[in-house]
């Protein structure tokens, strides 16, 4: 027999990854966010590594509010701009940018290369009871010329997945979670809750 769905939090404040994380575990696990725990910190991520920053974000939820939960960390990693911006990513353009600014930037830096090729990489960190665990996903593809379509976030617009003519922006989220990095890496973790919860 099923246990209940166990809850367990999400450490971030994007409410877009939230409702990515809830569509994807939804039925293996109940998805609280920061707000619902009453946590409002401006968690810090200062590890120069996608796993360090998920880790930070986990453990700061793990031992300040003392629920199970999960943290991830995403990086583009553009060829021509030798793997940048990387773990830096959310904040390319400066410490206060928009997503916007920060494609703004990308295209900038990638005005007049004809090597276009980047991938998505996404680390989540799991911590259940003591224990912890990583769960990585990555999408290769290109970063167009242009902006195109208005689903999705971040870098969503620019990046177009191997094998597609779409960007991720101009996908159904569906579409998007089946292949995307964070959907590869949330798949595992899927997968990893289910047979835990059995």
């Amino acid at each position: 027999m099923m246990k209940n769905i166990p809850e367990i939090v999400f450490a971030t404040n994007n409410s877009h990854k939230l409702e990515e994380a809830r569509a994807i575990l939804e039925g293996k696990v109940k998805v609280m966010s920061l707000a619902e725990i009453g946590c409002h910190d401006d968690i810090p991520e200062t590890a120069d590594t996608l796993e360090g920053n998920a880790l930070i974000k986990a453990r700061w939820v793990k031992e300040r509010y003392g629920y199970d939960c999960f943290a991830d960390d995403t990086g583009l990693m553009v060829e021509a701009l030798g793997g940048a911006p990387g773990v830096y990513s959310a904040r390319y353009a400066g410490e206060h940018c928009s997503p916007a600014d920060n494609i703004k930037l990308l295209l900038k830096n990638l005005s007049g290369k004809t090597d276009r090729r980047a991938r998505f990489a996404t680390v989540v960190a799991l911590i259940l009871g003591n224990e912890e665990y990583l769960f990585e996903g990555e999408v290769k593809g290109m970063i167009a010329e242009e902006n195109s379509g208005t689903a999705g976030f971040g870098y969503d617009p620019v990046f177009v997945p191997e094998n597609s003519t779409l960007s991720f922006a101009e996908m159904a989220p569906e579409d998007k979670n089946a292949i995307s990095h964070r959907g590869r890496a949330m798949a595992k973790l899927s997968e990893f809750l289910s047979i835990n919860n059995q």
